[in-house]
């Protein structure tokens, strides 16, 4: 007898320890700033604070309309809504196991007895039987195996918050970036039709000087060959622009045929970007505090694993009404039994519990792995950006001023064939090398706002605010003169 009593105390101690190992998250070497963010400004970001409506920085009210459609029309964002209400349910489920369970019984039979039953025997008696009780039974978690079920349901709802909060971020994102290939692509638009326009002038004129006698028909040739391949350009442009805004249409939830998003005059305003400090970063990654929780449920389920290896205590409580006639609800009709209190514990399963074991502690070897490397390229997608953004920036700077000069020198030589100090050939040259110019330099406007919604997106959200734009910043890289 005293030694079961040291046993039962040994069993209540053991039942104190946690099963689960501790939690080590990898750790990742942070520097103090971002090797391409020296010209930048540092924030204060935290995964706690809102992301703030980061798209208003292009100040561009019809982005402003679209992003705000998502919420309530995007299909993928109601998929990943609902995988959160799944997790949470999933978690209100595990902690369920934590308290007892109550079950309510009612039974109405007729039996007859025989004659020769082992207890009072005699004559057989038929009789009806009514039964009406509830019984109450609760599992002792004493190795800590449904606490860790618990532990692991709420990370992974935690996770499943993250993974939503990532979701709506590349959304946005998504329809931002889109939004600004479109403008790109109008901007592009323009300037073909503004080239058309001034080819078909120039087609004219050269067709009244060859009328007179004075261009040659090789002028009229190359005339005709820059003015149709201006026109298929154009034609390219517009099918791609269809493209991009079904695109957008399917991004917020509209059928492609019932959307349309007018031509838009310059592209939005260049909003500026803060991308903060490395160490904030960690905080402000959607995706990485979804990693950081699925590790915490691994952990968890290494508890539950562990704690399957002792034995299961039950601790059963019934009581009720039983009576052979009406009414079933009187004092002398009353019925209790405290008990079972159960152990069950395994002596032989071929290895499996154990085993169990060490596929939870190998999945947790596997998504600790996964974590560090989501924080490496959430690092490496930041520095990336951040070198795009600059090289851009300094792109459309010598952009600008060759487009500049490529229309200069379109104009001259147009004067030039005009006065008839040169043939055609360079009014064609020149023609072709303006056009390139500016669709590189208005191509190079576009990349740099759609680098911003890049680098949005991998610092995990932000606030900007519009820079103070000059017209040539927002324009088409200047005027096509005929």
């Amino acid at each position: 007898m005293p030694r079961a009593k040291w046993a039962l105390a040994a069993a209540v101690i053991l039942g104190g320890c946690a099963t689960s190992p501790p939690l080590a998250v990898p750790s990742t070497p942070i520097t103090g700033e971002y090797k391409h963010g020296a010209a930048w400004q540092a924030a204060q970001p935290g995964d706690h604070l809102p992301r703030g409506e980061w798209w208003r920085g292009f100040g561009d009210a019809t982005l402003d309309a679209l992003i705000e459609r998502i919420d309530g029309e995007s299909p993928t964002l109601t998929a990943a809504v609902a995988r959160l209400d799944r997790a949470t349910a999933g978690a209100r489920v595990a902690r369920a196991g934590l308290m007892p369970s109550i079950d309510l019984r009612g039974a109405a039979s007729r039996e007859r007895l025989s004659a020769g039953r082992p207890i009072g025997p005699g004559v057989p008696v038929t009789a009806d039987q009514y039964v009406l009780g509830a019984t109450l039974g609760y599992e002792l978690d004493l190795w800590g195996r449904v606490r860790s079920d618990v532990r692991a349901g709420e990370a992974e709802a935690a996770a499943a918050a993250a993974d939503l909060m990532s979701i709506r971020l590349s959304l946005k994102a998504a329809v931002a970036d889109n939004y600004l290939r479109l403008r790109g692509l109008d901007a592009q638009q323009a300037l073909l039709d503004r080239t058309v326009a001034a080819y078909t002038k120039a087609d004219n004129l050269i067709r009244t000087r060859y009328d007179g006698g004075i261009a040659s028909g090789v002028d009229i040739s190359r005339s005709q060959t820059q003015l149709s391949s201006a026109r298929a350009r154009a034609e390219a442009i517009a099918a791609e622009r269809a493209a991009v805004e079904n695109a957008i249409a399917v991004l917020v939830g509209a059928m492609p045929s019932a959307f349309a998003l007018p031509v838009a005059q310059g592209l939005p305003a260049m909003p500026r970007v803060t991308p903060g400090l490395p160490s904030t970063l960690l905080e402000r990654r959607p995706d990485v505090a979804r990693a950081e929780r699925r590790l915490i449920a691994a952990n968890a389920r290494i508890g539950a694993a562990r704690g399957a290896l002792f034995p299961s205590l039950t601790l059963g409580l019934t009581g009720g009404f039983q009576a052979t006639g009406l009414p079933v609800l009187s004092a002398p009709t009353s019925y209790w039994a405290l008990g079972p209190l159960a152990a069950v514990f395994n002596l032989f399963d071929g290895g499996r519990r154990r085993a169990q074991v060490d596929v939870r502690e190998a999945e947790y070897q596997e998504i600790a792995a996964d974590y560090r490397q989501t924080v490496l390229d959430a690092f490496r997608e930041v520095e990336d950006s951040l070198a795009r953004s600059t090289a851009l920036e300094r792109q459309e700077r010598e952009l600008s001023e060759a487009a500049r000069a490529a229309s200069r020198t379109e104009a001259l030589a147009l004067d030039r064939y005009r006065d008839g100090a040169s043939d055609f050939l360079d009014v064609v040259t020149a023609q072709t090398a303006a056009l390139e110019a500016q669709q590189a330099y208005i191509d190079a406007q576009s990349q740099r706002r759609r680098e911003a919604v890049t680098l949005v997106r991998a610092l995990g959200g932000g606030v900007q605010s519009p820079q103070i734009a000059s017209d040539d910043e927002v324009g088409t890289g200047g005027p096509v003169r005929s």
